[in-house]
């Protein structure tokens, strides 16, 4: 159970504190809701690059680690599809300092030229050496394509193309900050050791001067049902033959959406999942296989990915991966394979909420997803999940008509 206290200021911005009073440290995050799935097509990469920029010192701080390094804190970022966020740490006794570098970058990013060219830079070597010169660095790439035809979920969070970070401007790059960094489109986030009437007012004190943005209109396409299967298949310089299959799944904040993990969890959740024990301890045509779920916003994937073992092909692995799912869709799952999903997941949720940082960034996910306290209803929501709900998720989602399948041949040298 994560305990908060919400305000939201004048300016639009959600504020959250959750006190803890046995740290020492405090956590500022800010989470905007901007990801990929905000950009248009043929301006891709933008939140990505912003995670970056964002760094770049503002108008009145042209060095951002600097000050927060001297107050003894450390930082970092991360985009996803469906938002970005910032976060720090440091000594709770310190904590203005936070306040005051989130806030001067919200107000006024300096967008120096010299520090967009820097961080183009830096986006454009993780592009070349993440996605293009990695080994499998492209299946995202191609797989969100073949799944999604009409979402902006059809690009990955590096972007489409990186002509798209090469070739942007100074103009577009403001345009995109003024829209999306604004304070009626972020959740403030104060963890730690740090009362509520100090946190509020210093949030107060440092971020309610800050003029709201403008009312921001999302036209994001729905992604029609898939009527038929696809498959897909490439060949590339890799160690190995890579499978991959995409099913379409609810969305974070729809019903079925936790019914859905914990399937995906049934199928390829560690070594005592059907998928690892037959394919790879029995059978041996995979070294390794694993199912997961995007947990996007809107409508997302269940993955299974894996490793073919030296001889295996790809109709022989096929034929195995659809083996298991046809005997879950003939069976179900038992009740004591149900549980034991559901004990590796409040395992999890557990560990998730042990340090304070972690439970910072998901009180501000969920306050992006409309209800902070959402937070505490994940173990209530998997517990009642059962094998009736997991049979009807599984006729739904593992229909051959919702599956992409990927082939990624590895060349013969």
């Amino acid at each position: 159970m994560i305990d908060f206290h919400t305000q939201t200021l004048a300016n639009g911005l959600q504020v959250l504190v959750h006190h803890d009073p046995n740290t020492n440290i405090a956590v500022l995050n800010v989470a905007y809701r901007v990801g990929s799935r905000d950009e248009e097509e043929d301006h891709t990469g933008f939140a990505h690059l912003f995670e970056h920029l964002m760094f770049g010192g503002s108008v009145n701080i042209p060095s951002y680690d600097e000050p927060l390094q001297k107050a003894g804190g450390e930082n970092n970022a991360y985009t996803t599809p469906d938002l970005t966020n910032y976060y720090l740490t440091l000594p709770a006794n310190n904590i203005e300092t936070g306040f005051w570098l989130e806030s001067d970058r919200m107000l006024g990013l300096s967008f120096d030229p010299r520090v967009l060219e820097v961080q183009r830079k830096v986006v454009i070597e993780e592009f070349n050496q993440r996605y293009l010169n990695q080994p499998y660095g492209n299946v995202w790439h191609i797989l969100r394509e073949l799944a999604y035809k009409v979402h902006p979920y059809r690009w990955p969070t590096i972007g489409k193309n990186i002509a798209h970070i090469e070739n942007a401007t100074m103009a577009q790059v403001k345009a995109f900050f003024k829209k999306y960094y604004v304070p009626n489109n972020a959740v403030l986030v104060i963890a730690g050791n740090s009362k509520p009437d100090k946190a509020f007012a210093l949030a107060e004190k440092w971020f309610g001067p800050i003029p709201r943005g403008g009312e921001i209109s999302r036209d994001i396409p729905r992604e029609p049902a898939q009527q038929q299967k696809r498959l897909l298949e490439v060949q590339e310089q890799v160690p190995a033959h890579a499978y991959y299959k995409a099913f379409h799944i609810p969305g974070r904040s729809a019903a079925g959406y936790h019914t859905a993990d914990l399937l995906s969890d049934i199928l390829g959740r560690g070594k005592s999942s059907r998928l690892y024990r037959q394919l790879v301890e029995t059978d041996k045509l995979f070294s390794e296989i694993s199912a997961y779920v995007t947990g996007s916003v809107d409508p997302g994937l269940m993955v299974i990915s894996g490793k073919l073992t030296e001889g295996t092909g790809f109709d022989r692995a096929e034929a195995g991966v659809n083996k298991i799912l046809h005997g879950l869709l003939a069976n179900g799952v038992t009740r004591q394979e149900l549980a034991k999903v559901k004990n590796q997941a409040f395992s999890s949720l557990a560990f998730s909420e042990v340090q304070v940082l972690n439970r910072a960034m998901n009180l501000a996910y969920f306050a992006l997803l409309g209800d902070a306290n959402l937070v505490n209803l994940e173990e209530e929501k998997l517990q009642a999940v059962t094998a009736a709900d997991i049979a009807a998720m599984a006729a739904t989602v593992l229909s051959e008509n919702n599956s992409n399948t990927l082939f990624y041949h590895a060349k013969q040298s």
